[in-house]
């Protein structure tokens, strides 16, 4: 019976994800300024943490990762090794996780509060169906926001492993700036970043979902708040699972 329960729930979401991304295009030219207020709201929102974190990731990964290549002699590659790590799966994927875990929250309690005020019924009584108004600029802002958070994180990491470097370490700016590109390849980076747009396709729609479906109380809102934030991980951790292999069998056609 749970097995059957939760088929019937996965078509629910699936059947609400193809309806959600087929409002996109509609959503960009009736609804512009939503989804500009959207946009704001993930991007900016999200700047400050986001550059702490690279920051952060940065500077303690050349810490940990000096110490064993110093060993071997291989000091001379922490930049490349820095850079390859963090722009090809750290960056991305930590990015993705830091909105998942703000937006998550974020439109899960308000898609669960409009849904208990009956906002939402409102709209659909005033011919503004849920769907165009409410969801897409959401999703949308989400989808775009996402891969240019995740170059502020990778940018923001190599910085704060240069700086590490620059205190701490024996190579020049110059010298760590050159070498931070040896194992990188633009297709990698790129199809690394654009990566996150599906991530932030599936934030979108698990937030919101969890959000209109939330029973109407007041607890069941931030049941949804929290089930947004958990289950947009999941998802982000799934799509990547999926994603590198396909990723890596089409980059050598570019």
């Amino acid at each position: 019976m749970l097995i059957l329960t939760l088929f019937e729930d996965f078509g629910r979401f699936v059947d609400f994800a193809c309806r959600a991304s087929l409002a996109l295009p509609g959503a960009v030219i009736r609804r512009p300024g939503a989804v500009v207020r959207q946009f704001e709201r993930v991007a900016w929102g999200g700047l400050a943490i986001v550059m702490v974190a690279g920051v952060s990731v940065g500077m303690v990964t050349w810490l940990q990762t000096r110490r064993l290549l110093v060993t071997y002699g291989l000091e001379a590659t922490l930049p490349s090794v820095l850079a390859a790590a963090v722009f090809l799966e750290t960056g991305p994927v930590l990015a993705s996780l830091l909105v998942a875990g703000r937006m998550g929250a974020g439109l899960g309690a308000e898609l669960g509060t409009m849904t208990l005020t009956e906002e939402v019924d409102a709209r659909e009584v005033l011919g503004a169906a849920t769907m165009p108004s409410v969801i897409a600029p959401r999703v949308l802002a989400c989808v775009v926001a996402v891969p240019l958070l995740t170059v502020v994180i990778d940018a923001s990491a190599l910085a704060g492993g240069l700086f590490a470097e620059a205190t701490l370490g024996r190579l020049s700016p110059e010298t760590f700036g050159a070498r931070a590109l040896d194992l990188l390849r633009l297709p990698d980076v790129i199809a690394a970043t654009l990566k996150t747009a599906v991530f932030g396709w599936l934030i979108g729609l698990v937030a919101c979902w969890t959000g209109l479906n939330a029973e109407r109380s007041t607890e069941a809102v931030g049941h949804a708040a929290t089930r947004g934030v958990v289950f947009s991980m999941l998802a982000i951790f799934a799509a990547d699972v999926l994603l590198v292999p396909w990723v890596q069998y089409l980059l050598p056609f570019l």
